[in-house]
C-alpha cells in the first residue's frame, strides 16, 4: 500500500463508547461515527484581536447551530429531554433529530419517518396544493412554508422566522468587523450580516471571494439545499469556523487560472459545457476548527465550493476550500482500512492518501464547472431537476473530479506521487464505503448510481472473496461517459430523464450489503464526529 497514515493535525480518532450502558439498542449506531478531537487551534502569529475575531465567530456559530436545529427539526430541547437513554440521545444529537440520516427513519418513539421536505414545507402540503398557490416567493431558498390561519399556505422569510438568533449573530459579526484591522474581513463581516437580514446574499458572495488575505475564515448563513428532498430549494443554515494553510493555499492557487482549461477538458458536447466561471476564483487549504448546523449534522463534508448563488459564480468565481485536517482524518479512520478490506492483491497496493486529496481537491473544482442555466430556456439547472438536483450534481462533481485528477495527473500536472490507477482504485474505495451514507443523503444516493453505472460497464469484479478487482481503463471510460450523460441532464434540464435515471440506477445491490456487513464486522466506521476543543 501506498499511503503512510497522517499525522494529524486532528490528534485522536476512536470509535466512541461514551457511556456506561453498553446495552443500548444505539451503541453500535453511535459508534459507527468515530470521534475525532480537534485541538485548540494554534494561533501563534495571529494578533490579540485576532483571536477575539475567533471567538465571535465560534459564538455566531453556535446561534447557526440554533438556527439549524429548528429549521430542519424543531424543538432541540424537547426531544433531547424526553429521552432515557443517554445513547440514543448522543445518536439524536448526531443527527440533529430524531430521524436516521442514513435512511431517513425515526429511531425515537412517537415521530414519523422524515419527511421529503423536512422542516421547510407544513408536513400535510401536498405537491399539487404547492404548485396551484400563486407565490412569487414560494420558490425563494430563503423562505420556510407555513400554514396561515385561515389554512392557506404562506411564505415567510428566513430573516423573520430566525429574527432574534439573526440579531444575535448580527451583534458578533458587527462586533468582528469592529476590531478586525483587516479591511476586506471588515467589508465581508458587515455584508454577510446586511445579508442574514435581508435574505440577499449576492453581495456578500462577492465580499466572500474577495477576502482573500485573512488567516481565518468563517462560512455561514443558508448554503446547500440537499435537506429540501420534496422540492431541492430550500437551503440549510450551516457555519464552518476555519484557519487557513497559507503554503498549501499557495500551492493550490496555481491551478485556478485554468479553471476555464478544465471545463473545455469535460467530455461531452461543447454546447453542455458553456458557462465560464468569473476570473476571482481561489483555491484555499484550511484546517477546520468549528462546525455548527447542517455542516455537523450526520455525514460530515470533507471539502466546500461556494457561493452557490449563479449569479456571484458567473460574475465572480467560487472558493474552493480544502479542510486538512477532516480529510486527512477520514482517509486514516475510513478509506484506508476499508481499501484493506475491499481491493484484492495489486489493486490494495494503489490506495494513496495523496490521491485522496487530490480526488477531493478536483472534485470541489467540479462543482464549479459544467453549466448552471439550462440551455434551452428552462432556468436553472437547479429548478428545472427540482428534487433530483443535488444528487446529479453530486454525480458530476465526484466523475468528473476523478477524471481530471487522472489527466493532470498523466501529464504529470499534479507535483505528487500517485498514479492514474491509484487515482482510480482510491476512488472507487471512497465510493463504496460513502454508499453507506444512504439514500437519505444525495451524495449517498450518487455513489449508489456510480457504483451500479460501473459495475454495467464491467469497471470492476467482486470476488468469492468479497474483494474487488479493478479494470481501469473500463473505469475510466465510464465515468467519462458518465460525466458526459450528467453534463447533458443538467444543461437540458430534463427531468423525467433524470428520474428514471436515478430509479433504475440507485437500488442497492446484494454486493452492497455484503460489504457493509464487511465493513461493519471489521468496524470501519461510517463517518466521523468531532469533539471540539478550546483553550
Amino acid at each position: 500500500m501506498k499511503h503512510s497514515y497522517f499525522l494529524l493535525a486532528l490528534v485522536a480518532v476512536a470509535v466512541c463508547a461514551c457511556d456506561n450502558t453498553p446495552k443500548s439498542a444505539f451503541t453500535r449506531k453511535v459508534a459507527d461515527y468515530a470521534v475525532v478531537s480537534i485541538p485548540a487551534p494554534d494561533l501563534s502569529g495571529i494578533s490579540d484581536n485576532g483571536k477575539e475575531v475567533l471567538n465571535l465567530y465560534r459564538f455566531a456559530a453556535d446561534e447557526v447551530d440554533a438556527i439549524y436545529w429548528e429549521q430542519y427539526f424543531g424543538d432541540r430541547n424537547a426531544l433531547l429531554d424526553g429521552m432515557e437513554d443517554p445513547v440514543q440521545k448522543e445518536y439524536a444529537a448526531i443527527n440533529y433529530g430524531p430521524w436516521d440520516r442514513i435512511n431517513g427513519k425515526s429511531f425515537v418513539d412517537g415521530y414519523a419517518d422524515r419527511l421529503p421536505g423536512a422542516g421547510f414545507y407544513p408536513a400535510d402540503m401536498t405537491r399539487e396544493e404547492f404548485d396551484a398557490w400563486d407565490d412569487p416567493d414560494k420558490l425563494s431558498p430563503y423562505t420556510m412554508i407555513r400554514r396561515a390561519d385561515d389554512g392557506s399556505l404562506q411564505a415567510v422569510w428566513y430573516h423573520d422566522v430566525y429574527k432574534e438568533h439573526i440579531g444575535k449573530i448580527v451583534n458578533y459579526l458587527t462586533a468582528a468587523a469592529d476590531i478586525t484591522i483587516k479591511p476586506s474581513v471588515k467589508k465581508y463581516l458587515l455584508s454577510k450580516a446586511e445579508a442574514l437580514q435581508s435574505d440577499n446574499y449576492y453581495q456578500s458572495g462577492i465580499d466572500w471571494l474577495e477576502m482573500d488575505d485573512s488567516k481565518m475564515d468563517l462560512v455561514i448563513g443558508p448554503n446547500e439545499n440537499a435537506d429540501d428532498q420534496l422540492l431541492g430549494v430550500k437551503r440549510s443554515y450551516e457555519a464552518f469556523v476555519l484557519l487557513k494553510n497559507e503554503a498549501r493555499t499557495a500551492e493550490l492557487m496555481q491551478y485556478v487560472s485554468r479553471i476555464g482549461e478544465f471545463q473545455q477538458d469535460l467530455p461531452g458536447d461543447p454546447a453542455y459545457k458553456t458557462f465560464r466561471p468569473g476570473t476571482g476564483s481561489n483555491i484555499f487549504s484550511c484546517d477546520a476548527i468549528y462546525y455548527a448546523g447542517k455542516a455537523n449534522a450526520g455525514i460530515k463534508v470533507i471539502a466546500l465550493n461556494l457561493p452557490f448563488d449563479s449569479d456571484v459564480q458567473k460574475d465572480k468565481g467560487t472558493r474552493t476550500i480544502l479542510l486538512d485536517n477532516v480529510i486527512n482524518a477520514k482517509f486514516n479512520s475510513i478509506v484506508a482500512p476499508a481499501g484493506n478490506i475491499l481491493l484484492s492483491g495489486e489493486d490494495a497496493t494503489h490506495l494513496s492518501s495523496d490521491a485522496f486529496y487530490w480526488n477531493v481537491v478536483f472534485r470541489e473544482v467540479a462543482h464549479g464547472l459544467g453549466v448552471k442555466e439550462t440551455v434551452n430556456g428552462t432556468g436553472s439547472v437547479e429548478q428545472a431537476l427540482g428534487n433530483t438536483a443535488s444528487t446529479f450534481e453530486e454525480i458530476k462533481a465526484n466523475v468528473a473530479g476523478v477524471l481530471l485528477v487522472c489527466k493532470l495527473q498523466n501529464h504529470f500536472d499534479i507535483h505528487h506521487i500517485f498514479t492514474w490507477e491509484d487515482a482510480l482504485a482510491t476512488f472507487f474505495v471512497s465510493l463504496v464505503r460513502s454508499e453507506r451514507f444512504g439514500e437519505g443523503a444525495s451524495l449517498g444516493r450518487a455513489n449508489t448510481i456510480i457504483y451500479n453505472y460501473l459495475h454495467e460497464a464491467g469497471a470492476f469484479q467482486r470476488n468469492p472473496s468479497g474483494q474487488y478487482s479493478l479494470d481501469y481503463g473500463k473505469m475510466e471510460t465510464a465515468l467519462s461517459d458518465l460525466t458526459a450523460l450528467v453534463l447533458e441532464t443538467q444543461a437540458t434540464g430534463d427531468y423525467d430523464f433524470a428520474i428514471e435515471f436515478e430509479a433504475k440506477y440507485s437500488k442497492r445491490s446484494e454486493d452492497y450489503s455484503a460489504d457493509v456487513l464487511n465493513l461493519g464486522l471489521e468496524k470501519v466506521p461510517v463517518d466521523i464526529r468531532f469533539e471540539f476543543k478550546k483553550k
